[in-house]
C-alpha cells in the first residue's frame, strides 16, 4: 500500500506546483472531459501529449506517477479480459468454443485501457503537486457561489482535505499492523484467495479502531481550538492568479478544442 501514490504530495518548486489550485482543479476537470470525449487514438494521443507536457513541468518522477496505477491494476486487468474475449466484432482472430478474440475487440480493449490509464495518472498528478490545504482552499473558492443556497462549502472542502491527508497516514498504519501481525506468525502471502481474505480480517479491525481513534482526537483538537466552521473565518493566504495560470488556461482550452475537432472528424481519421 505504500506504493500507492494517490493522496500523497511530492514537494517541489516547479511550474505546476506554483500554479493556482483552482486552475489545477479546473484543468483536471477539463482533462477528464477531454479524455471521455475522445473517440479515437488521435484524440487520446493529444490528451497523453498534454499530460506528458504537464508531468515534465511538474518535476514529479514518472516512477511516482506510475505507482498510482497499482491501485487500479486489478480493475484494469479485469476490464481488459472482459472486453478482449467478449466484445463482438466481425474480424475474428482467434476462437475457442464460445470465446473469441476479434480485431474490433482488441482495438476497443486497448482504447479503454489507455483511457483509464490516463484518467488515473491525471488525478494522481493533481494530488502529487498540490497540498491538501491548497486543494481544500481551491475547492472552497470554486464552490463559493453555492453559499447563496446555504450549502456548507467550507465544511465540504475541510472533509475532502482531511480525507486526502488520512490516506498516507492510514497506509503507514496498515504497514505497522501488518508487520506486527507477521511478527506473531501471520501469513499474508501464501494460500488461496479465501485464506488471504480471512488473513486480512485481523488487519481491518485494528485499522478501523485506529481510524476512529484518530478522528476522535482530531475532533477534540478542533473543539479545543474553538473551531466553528466557516463562521467569521479569514484566509491567511489568499489565492491569486498569475501568468502561469493564464498559460495553463490556454493549454487546457486548446486541448479541449482539439479533442472536439478530432471528434467531429472521426470518419476520416479511423
Amino acid at each position: 500500500m505504500r506504493e500507492v501514490a494517490f493522496g500523497q504530495y511530492y514537494p517541489a518548486k516547479s511550474f505546476v506546483h506554483k500554479c493556482d489550485p483552482r486552475i489545477k482543479i479546473l484543468f483536471l476537470i477539463v482533462y477528464i472531459v477531454a479524455v471521455f470525449l475522445s473517440k479515437n487514438f488521435y484524440a487520446l494521443g493529444a490528451c497523453a501529449g498534454v499530460f506528458l507536457l504537464v508531468a515534465l513541468f511538474s518535476g514529479v518522477p514518472f516512477k511516482s506517477l506510475l505507482r498510482s496505477v497499482k491501485a487500479i491494476l486489478f480493475l484494469l486487468i479485469f476490464m481488459t479480459v472482459l472486453n478482449l474475449f467478449f466484445h463482438t466484432g466481425e474480424t475474428v482472430l482467434w476462437r475457442w468454443k464460445f470465446i473469441k478474440i476479434t480485431k474490433e475487440g482488441l482495438y476497443h480493449t486497448a482504447f479503454l485501457s489507455a483511457r483509464l490509464f490516463l484518467l488515473v495518472l491525471g488525478s494522481s498528478l493533481l494530488t502529487l503537486t498540490t497540498t491538501p490545504v491548497s486543494l481544500a482552499d481551491g475547492i472552497e473558492s470554486l464552490l463559493t457561489p453555492l453559499k447563496w443556497i446555504r450549502f456548507p462549502v467550507h465544511e465540504l472542502a475541510l472533509i475532502m482535505s482531511i480525507a486526502l491527508r488520512f490516506i498516507p497516514i492510514l497506509t503507514d498504519e496498515t504497514g505497522r499492523i501488518m508487520n506486527a501481525q507477521k511478527a506473531r506468525g501471520a501469513d499474508f502471502e501464501t494460500g488461496g484467495f479465501f485464506k488471504r481474505v480471512k488473513a486480512v480480517i485481523p488487519i481491518l479491525i485494528p485499522l478501523l479502531i485506529s481510524a476512529f481513534r484518530r478522528s476522535e482526537e482530531l475532533g477534540d483538537a478542533m473543539d479545543a481550538r474553538c473551531y466553528a466552521g466557516s463562521k467569521m473565518r479569514t484566509k491567511y493566504k489568499k489565492l491569486t492568479l498569475t501568468w502561469r495560470d493564464v498559460i495553463a488556461f490556454f493549454v487546457v482550452g486548446g486541448l479541449l478544442a482539439g479533442v472536439i475537432l478530432l471528434r467531429m472528424h472521426t470518419a476520416w481519421l479511423v
